[in-house]
């Protein structure tokens, strides 16, 4: 490639690069319907999903239940559990998010694979998080950074979308709805198998 053409090329993606980083929850403040984060993660919720890399190619799928609960100083717990297609059933991935509210009406997140807390922010039907998440084995991890979109489209219905990235590399995308469970839904796939998983906190 001719120095001049990667230049602009170069130029090109830094800029919308920061465009990305300049989107902030405020941009869909009138948006409908409102997304409350204790109104919207209130009992218990499946979500299905999929996961790309970074040519856009489905690389996994999965299933997730999540168990969301309150307590009287309104500190929230997701109790997250996921069955990947390509892990034997019943060989779950976990994560506890610990959600504490701070003055801004904001709150802080935290898990048990995120490095550092992390701000989540929401107007109108959006929520945002940008947080860097160690993934996989204590042998094998990776610690990549998670930019995590979710949008209300009725209500009990969140679409989410995440970039992950290294380094400001993109390696790909999470893509999932959340959905509010019926009492007879299983989120997990396994059937009768997993139905102690459903309701029960691991």
């Amino acid at each position: 490639m001719k120095p001049v053409i990667f230049m602009v090329v170069l130029t090109t993606a830094s800029v919308g690069l920061l465009g990305c980083s300049s989107i902030t929850v405020q941009e869909y403040v009138a948006n409908t319907p409102t997304l409350i984060p204790k109104t919207f993660f209130n009992g218990r919720l499946c979500a299905d999903g999929i996961v790309k890399d970074y040519r856009g190619r489905v690389t996994r799928h999965f299933n997730a239940r999540i168990l969301a609960s309150w307590d009287s100083a309104g500190i929230g717990t997701l109790d997250e559990v996921f069955q990947f297609a390509d892990r034997h059933l019943g060989d779950y991935e976990k994560r506890i998010w610990t959600l504490v509210p701070d003055r801004d009406g904001a709150y802080m997140a935290t898990a048990n694979d995120v490095v550092e807390p992390a701000r989540m922010t929401f107007a109108g039907n959006s929520l945002h998080m940008n947080y860097l998440l160690n993934y996989g084995a204590d042998d094998d991890q990776i610690t990549l950074r998670m930019d995590d979109w979710m949008f209300l489209v009725n209500e009990k219905t969140i679409v989410n979308e995440t970039r992950m990235s290294k380094w400001g590399l993109t390696l790909g995308h999470v893509l999932l709805t959340i959905r509010k469970a019926h009492p007879a839904d299983l989120c997990l796939a396994g059937g009768s198998a997993a139905a102690a998983t459903e309701r029960v906190s691991m």
